[in-house]
């Protein structure tokens, strides 16, 4: 299957929240796109792509990143209720742990300010 319409399945997957098995037809086989992107998540193909799409465009901001989420709109699905309780086999438990984003904070001209 072309990897774009897998990309654009899983894009639509996470903006919805829906459930995979709900996977509009024109994005292919669910279970296709489910794989994939499992597979991806497993094998550092998501990080790669999403590096390469940071790459430089924070330079007219300076390299400052603004992140906002809001809270009332986090939701489970109902599915996740009844969570694994071991970890999976097939993905090496260093992309399964939580991961800080390093960020070179070195500011471009010193504003006399602090961080506390």
């Amino acid at each position: 299957m072309d990897h774009r319409k897998v990309i654009n399945g899983v894009l639509w997957r996470t903006r919805s929240g829906s459930a995979w098995r709900d996977l509009p037809p024109e994005y292919g086989n669910w279970k296709t796109v489910y794989n994939r992107h499992r597979r991806w998540s497993g094998d550092g193909t998501w990080r790669e792509v999403l590096t390469g799409l940071r790459v430089d465009c924070d330079l007219l901001d300076g390299g400052e990143w603004v992140l906002g989420v809001d809270g009332t709109v986090v939701r489970a699905h109902h599915h996740a209720a009844g969570a694994r309780h071991e970890p999976p086999k097939d993905i090496p438990a260093e992309v399964l742990a939580p991961t800080v984003l390093e960020v070179d904070v070195t500011p471009v001209k010193s504003t006399g300010g602090s961080v506390e």
